[in-house]
């Protein structure tokens, strides 16, 4: 009963988003390791360019299916990990995909000081008014650093 009703749950996930979830597990593996392994000096050129102050990109409309299929694709791809795919994997992992895809994104740092007044950090990934991962975290945390999706030149 359980094995059919797991069937009948996937099934039920678009197929826009089952279709991805192989690849997207990959991703969240590797970003996972490259988070524990690389510094951040060495990890941040991969992110974007930096920002001097948040931004939030503009999507066009035809593109925000696509970007809520990707909000579902990872949450619940990182419910299948056997490792921890925290905030950072996902983060990364969402930026891989918006970056193949050629939308633009925000990713952002965050800090806060939890009720045992240890410090806590968190990344959240933004495209357009859709939060992809991390939720929306601005005021729970204060924004760190940000960076943004590299532009495209239209000489590549």
């Amino acid at each position: 009963m359980t094995l059919r009703r797991k069937y009948h749950s996937f099934t039920q996930i678009p197929l826009a988003v089952r279709w991805l979830m192989p690849i997207t597990w990959v991703l969240l593996g590797l970003s996972r390791v490259i988070v524990l392994l690389l510094p951040f000096r060495k990890l941040a050129p991969l992110l974007g360019c930096r920002a001097d102050a948040p931004v939030l990109p503009l999507v066009a409309p035809q593109h925000l299916q696509r970007l809520r299929n990707l909000k579902q694709l990872i949450a619940i791809t990182s419910h299948y990990c056997p490792w921890k795919a925290n905030c950072f994997a996902q983060a990364i992992t969402a930026k891989v995909w918006l970056s193949w895809w050629g939308l633009p994104y925000t990713l952002f740092f965050g800090v806060a000081r939890d009720p045992a007044q240890q410090l806590k950090a968190h990344a959240w990934l933004i495209a357009g008014p859709v939060v992809v991962c991390g939720g929306n975290s601005f005021a729970q945390f204060t924004v760190v650093a940000s960076y943004v999706s590299q532009p495209f030149s239209a000489n590549k």
